[in-house]
């Protein structure tokens, strides 16, 4: 299995080249050669599957350059009960006919990104002790995927973090889970700006060759395969715990700032996971949905994306969407890079003459839901089931309703426990969401964040000083 850029101009690599690479040579991002395939006798015989050893069965489809036995040994590391220590791990739980939530949050920062942090962080000290070198992780957050690399990347041999976060635009909980961490391989800096501008710093510092070589960057983000790969893995677990026979459809509904999430839905429905459709959903930053609304992709500039109460999507553009957009434009990196040459020029590119394969093709449709939405919903699920959701979920779950079909079940993707937006809750039920007993104490604990201007060259000249090269 080899990996290509959707922009054309990278050698074929291996698995273990692009985890340590994030961003591609040409800019573009990495994709496989060609995607897996698998038989519904397959999907049968993994039923009885517990999720480690699932997970070993789906990333070694993607992964040739690491034996089965230690590629199993890793996700057996990531996927274990001490890390996951909630009940199945992933439960799916039953919200009302034909909707059932997937819980993807039961992991150390009770958010859907530790499912494929957690594999990252073993895979990287692998890979990273294997070649004898180091790695210096540059991301950028809108919440969740900041505190879940973190955890699992602190204390790691060979790898530093340096997480860019917009300056007061997480909720008070999410900045106490990064803030927090003293690892000296934690580095947290808060840029005056929104996420946008904090992956436009990434982008600006990995697209610098020379000091990428040097300092051995690499990424965290859905940027990286790796992230992706880890991602299909609860696409085929929510599909076998939805269904009984072969071939039954399902639909996933979920709530998209930065498209990875449900890329790796569509990366398992191209392989074969009878996935009837997936459904976007979006906050008032709907550059997304918009897109698949009138086939114009048309990303918002930082003083017009909102601030709002699902702030993990407060994302105007989506870095993984060249992904999709590449299928989308049968694969053909020229094609590709006019869009984005279109979009460097002009602020948009319109591909609404392929409007009618979005979900024909692909499966997609869409939705927008606003604060008022999210709060009506967190209300109506908890006095109707009992179950407390988050303001994201809450977002996916109002957007999924409008898509329920008979006889096919909906999983919307949980995206956090609500303890991380217990104001939004308050709102919502009259009371603040509870704690985990293990984070009641979270707020107290002493911070440590860098806060700079929105200025690459700033936190460029931060790395050179704090980086192992």
């Amino acid at each position: 299995m080899k990996y290509r850029s959707t922009r054309g101009a990278m050698a074929p690599l291996s698995f273990s080249d692009i985890l340590l690479e994030g961003l591609a040579p040409d800019g573009g991002l990495a994709l496989p050669e060609h995607l897996p395939t698998v038989t519904a006798a397959t999907l049968e015989s993994w039923r009885s599957l517990d999720y480690a050893d699932l997970a070993t069965e789906i990333l070694s489809l993607f992964i040739d350059d690491i034996p089965k036995a230690d590629l199993s040994r890793l996700t057996h590391a990531a996927y274990s009960a001490d890390v996951f220590p909630g009940p199945g791990m992933v439960p799916l739980k039953p919200l009302k006919k034909g909707l059932s939530l997937l819980g993807l949050s039961e992991g150390p920062t009770l958010a859907f990104k530790d499912m494929a942090m957690q594999f990252l962080g073993q895979v990287f000290e692998y890979v990273l002790e294997k070649r004898n070198t180091t790695l210096n992780i540059l991301g950028a957050t809108s919440g969740d995927t900041g505190s879940a690399a973190e955890y699992a990347l602190r204390g790691k041999r060979g790898v530093a973090v340096f997480m860019l976060s917009p300056h007061g635009r997480m909720s008070e909980f999410q900045r106490a889970q990064m803030y927090s961490l003293a690892d000296a391989n934690i580095h947290n800096i808060a840029i005056k700006g929104v996420f946008d501008e904090c992956q436009d710093i990434v982008k600006e510092l990995a697209g610098d060759l020379e000091f990428k070589s040097q300092y051995h960057l690499g990424a965290v983000n859905s940027i990286n395969w790796a992230r992706i790969a880890a991602q299909v893995v609860y696409y085929f677990w929510g599909w076998l715990r939805a269904t009984s026979a072969p071939g039954q459809q399902v639909s996933f509904a979920v709530p998209s700032g930065n498209f990875g999430n449900i890329l790796a839905g569509h990366i398992a429905r191209q392989m074969g996971l009878p996935i009837r459709r997936l459904v976007l959903a979006t906050n008032e930053n709907n550059v997304l949905e918009e897109f698949f609304r009138t086939g114009i992709y048309r990303p918002r500039s930082a003083d017009r994306t909102h601030a709002t109460s699902s702030p993990s999507m407060d994302i105007s553009r989506a870095s993984n969407f060249e992904r999709f957009v590449f299928d989308l434009l049968d694969q053909d990196p020229a094609k590709l890079r006019a869009c984005w040459e279109q979009l460097e020029h002009s602020g948009e590119f319109d591909l609404s003459h392929l409007l009618p394969q979005f979900e024909s093709r692909y499966g997609f449709v869409s939705g927008v839901s606003g604060h008022s939405d999210r709060v009506a919903t967190i209300k109506s699920i908890y006095e109707e089931t009992g179950l407390l959701i988050d303001p994201h979920t809450a977002d996916g779950v109002k957007v999924a309703a409008t898509f329920l079909e008979d006889g096919i079940p909906m999983l919307v993707l949980e995206t956090a426990l609500p303890a991380k937006f217990s104001e939004t809750i308050q709102e919502a039920i009259g009371e603040p969401a509870p704690v985990p007993e293990h984070l009641r104490e979270l707020a107290a604990l002493p911070q440590r964040v860098q806060i700079m201007e929105c200025d690459a060259k700033a936190v460029e000249e931060y790395i050179r000083q704090h980086a192992p090269v």
